[in-house]
């Protein structure tokens, strides 16, 4: 990877102790930070970096909040990776094809999706936008586009599927209690969830020193976010409201084995599908076990430093799972044209993470709608160029893989 597409994206990040040498520093907390942005209408954003900035500002006086949505883990690498591993696939132009009219449809579990992303699974919505996932519901409805809904949003899920107006997907962290599983699980399908996500890529102990340092730069006693001051979770989310979590010491299993996911399989009625898968290895077992859909996802970098990106990860993926089901997804995607590499590379659909919050946080439902759109934007012009009519047409002969020099 070339160092200095690495220090740049840090600098963009994280902002602290960056590099003063480089003069790459950038501001992360306080008034400087609400300076570097500039005021725009959520139209007018050229890209989906911009809302970042916007972001930035919006939550100048809530720096634990940003740092939240900033955090890698340790040195924030694999955050950056994700994005820069989409530089090393380069796209093959096609000429002479009628590209006058584009199809950009998809058909996920037999539902018709205008487009080939998703907005993916983001915890604590209301910490950026004081409708949190509500406001980006009602984006997600008014652009037809499917909702992952974190385990530990802000809103209750009732709320959010009304907002939504369709069955959304619901994110699963299962919890080392399988009371607790069972009661998560048997709720959201009786909301009309379409699909169960379980999270397998968030092992405790993680090191989030992005967001540990932003917590020390931000000097509020928060009792209206958290109960007691805590960032506990399970005391403040919603979606466990009324259940007995008091046996409950992980949010997700450190001892979760294949007959744990056989066990979910047969407790859940509706789609299973794993989210943080990122080896073959793990694919072809994941289909043996019957789960229903794969994520090749490292929770954006949030969770582990592996420096893998998800990119890179998921040729691997696709070929062991041999179309038996479809794969999506996430971490790093910030062009329509990183969209168009995943699909070429086998993905059948692309998660959208730190960006739909970027957009949240800035302008509220209309970043989130603003940010959408450029990705499809950005995806339709660079299917005119690669001379590919539908998302049918784009495949493996549209991309080349290319090593860093």
């Amino acid at each position: 990877m070339n160092p200095s597409r690495f220090v740049s994206r840090r600098a963009l990040l994280g902002g602290i102790a960056a590099l003063p040498a480089l003069g790459l520093a950038r501001p992360l907390f306080g008034a400087a930070a609400a300076e570097a942005a500039q005021p725009a209408h959520a139209a007018a954003a050229l890209n989906v970096m911009e809302f970042e900035e916007l972001a930035r500002a919006a939550l100048a006086d809530m720096p634990a909040h940003f740092g939240y949505i900033a955090t890698g883990v340790d040195d924030d690498r694999t955050v950056a990776i994700n994005h820069d591993a989409f530089a090393h696939y380069e796209i093959r132009s096609r000429r002479f094809v009628d590209v006058s009219h584009l199809d950009t449809g998809v058909k996920v579990f037999g539902t018709q999706w205008p487009t080939p992303m998703y907005l993916s699974a983001v915890s604590s919505q209301r910490a950026f936008h004081a409708e949190g996932e509500v406001a980006t519901a009602r984006a997600a409805a008014s652009r037809s586009v499917q909702m992952m809904l974190s385990n530990v949003a802000s809103v209750a899920q009732a709320d959010v599927i009304k907002a939504r107006g369709a069955p959304i997907w619901q994110q699963l962290y299962a919890t080392n209690d399988w009371k607790v599983t069972e009661a998560l699980v048997k709720r959201a399908e009786q909301l009309g969830c379409q699909a169960i996500a379980l999270t397998v890529d968030n092992m405790p102990g993680r090191n989030n020193e992005t967001l540990l340092r932003a917590m020390k730069a931000d000097k509020r006693v928060c009792t209206a976010c958290h109960v007691n001051n805590s960032h506990d979770p399970l005391h403040k989310a919603p979606a466990y409201a009324g259940l007995d979590v008091s046996r409950v010491t992980e949010l997700s299993p450190s001892d979760m084995s294949w007959a744990f996911l056989d066990k979910l399989r047969k407790l859940v009625t509706v789609k299973l599908i794993v989210k943080g898968i990122v080896t073959g290895e793990d694919a072809a077992l994941g289909c043996e076990h019957g789960v229903d859909g794969i994520v090749v996802s490292n929770h954006g970098g949030r969770d582990e430093e592996t420096l893998r990106a998800t990119i890179d990860c998921l040729p691997e993926v696709v070929a062991a799972v041999k179309g038996r089901v479809p794969v999506f997804i996430d971490g790093g995607v910030r062009r329509g044209t990183d969209v168009f590499k995943a699909l070429a590379l086998g993905a059948t659909g692309v998660g959208i993470g730190r960006p739909q919050v970027w957009g949240l946080a800035a302008m509220g439902q209309a970043g989130v709608e603003s940010v959408l759109d450029i990705y499809t934007r950005e995806l339709k012009q660079i299917m005119r160029q690669a001379g590919t009519r539908d998302i049918r047409a784009i495949d493996a002969s549209h991309v080349l893989r290319k090593a860093w020099t």
